[in-house]
């Protein structure tokens, strides 16, 4: 087990595989969007420390900021 998975073992995935993660503003608490998270991308996140979300229209991992 990795270190990423040993830090979130409480986290609920959907019947797909998802979760839905919640960007917030960390100063005001603004929502900025709601995007999708599968094991991986979380893990990615966590171990890069850079945001990875599932892209579900695309069906893959997408690197915010890269391709959006």
């Amino acid at each position: 087990m990795t270190n990423a998975e040993l830090r979130m073992p409480n986290i609920k995935f959907d019947e797909k595989g998802l979760v839905p993660a919640i960007v917030q503003d960390y100063k005001d608490g603004t929502v900025l969007m709601l995007a999708y998270m599968n094991k991986e991308s979380l893990q990615k996140t966590l171990e890069a420390k850079e945001m990875w979300y599932w892209s579900r229209s695309r069906k893959e991992l997408w690197h915010k900021g890269e391709t959006s």
